[in-house]
């Protein structure tokens, strides 16, 4: 079978690449393993240990993977997710504490109930516990539902982080055409939230007890993160996606705007300024980094291992949907220095990017028969 410039044997998880590619990989100090294929627009990877994973598909299917194996059968007992357009089951990760509480935590698109009130659909996160054959969850519950719901199938953010104080941070969109939202403090459209891992609110929340405003908002002033993760210095990192331009990276911070859609580096579909059509205000924070024209990022990983040598380690790496590429960043003082385009020949949007428990990278392509990779040094 062929999948852009590599041939894939289908039996276990071995790889032939093309000799251009394969040049192309090298060049760049990789290449590229199969682990699992023929999986439905998977959206995000999470390590259970050092040999099997959970993949979400966007259709709404969690599966298990591991190298040398076909993906498992739907694990059962998932909430009712509503998979259409941007929206279905999304990001997933396990708990710090997985090996002894099997907890994972997942968000998804939830349509609206007589329990969520309202109509439309927006992000949920919930918990659960993976049972111990693998196959099912159990003690599923919903840890924050957004508000209000809307009738859109753009703009869910979610993403998932869990801080070192045990907290989990999850990014939500604005929606698309609710994008003045992001401004406000009565709705989670457009913002970062933090919450505790059973669903209540930290203390230290910067709006806690601020009138009419909802106290799990951690940032606001976002468009659509669909990157997060902790970085070296132990602080949230995001990106997010621009409109036509100004795809950004943004270290997170208590209380502060980002300014969407009041400036922006990017401009309307077709033309023309959104906002006050200014890339700087003040009570703004600027971008670390941003990309014009858009790459479409989605997925985001700092380098922890020197696996690939000592100068990819503290990288930031970060897939492309749009351009289909694994961007490594050098970063320096919280800037980004240096960007290099790996896997320049994959042909595949990238969804998702990982550092496993090897110390190896992982990426998910975002196709209709998407696969996961384990990058692996050249020599």
């Amino acid at each position: 079978m062929r999948i852009g410039n590599s041939i894939v044997l289908t039996l276990a998880c071995a790889t032939i690449i093309s000799a251009s590619a394969q040049d192309a990989s090298k060049a760049n100090g990789i290449r590229t393993e199969v682990i699992a294929q023929n999986l439905d627009h998977p959206w995000a990877v999470a390590f259970i240990d050092s040999k099997r994973m959970l993949v979400t598909e966007r259709s709404g299917n969690l599966r298990m993977v591991q190298a040398g194996s076909a993906p498992s059968a739907p694990i059962t007992g998932l909430p009712k997710i509503e998979a259409d357009g941007q929206g279905g089951l999304l990001d997933v990760i396990t708990d710090s504490k997985f090996a002894s509480n099997r907890t994972i935590y997942f968000c998804y698109s939830e349509e609206a109930n007589a329990k969520t009130g309202g109509n439309g659909n927006s992000t949920a996160l919930a918990s659960a516990r993976l049972s111990d054959d693998s196959k099912r969850l159990e003690q599923v519950k919903v840890l924050f539902s957004q508000q209000p719901k809307f009738n859109s199938r753009a703009h869910f953010g979610c993403r998932i982080v869990e801080n070192t104080d045990g907290t989990l941070f999850l990014s939500l969109g604005d929606r698309f055409s609710r994008m003045q939202d992001a401004q406000t403090l009565n709705t989670h459209h457009g913002k970062i939230i933090r919450i505790n891992k059973d669903g209540s609110i930290p203390a230290n929340n910067p709006y806690v007890g601020k009138a009419g405003a909802l106290p799990e908002i951690w940032s606001i002033g976002h468009r659509n993160v669909q990157g997060a993760t902790l970085g070296p210095d132990g602080q949230l990192w995001t990106h997010e996606h621009g409109p036509q331009g100004g795809d950004e990276i943004n270290k997170e911070q208590a209380g502060k705007n980002y300014g969407w859609p009041v400036i922006t580096y990017g401009e309307n579909y077709g033309g023309g300024k959104i906002g006050e059509g200014q890339t700087s205000k003040t009570g703004m924070e600027q971008p670390l980094h941003q990309w014009t024209p858009s790459i479409a990022p989605s997925g985001m990983a700092f380098l922890r291992s020197d696996k690939y040598g000592k100068a990819w380690q503290g990288n930031l790496f970060v897939g492309s949907l749009k351009f289909r590429y694994l961007a490594r960043l050098e970063i320096k003082d919280s800037k980004v220095v240096r960007e290099e385009r790996l896997l320049p020949d994959i042909e595949q949007r990238i969804r998702d990017v990982r550092e496993g428990p090897d110390g190896l990278l992982y990426v998910l392509t975002d196709e209709g028969r998407g696969q996961l990779l384990r990058l692996l040094p050249a020599q």
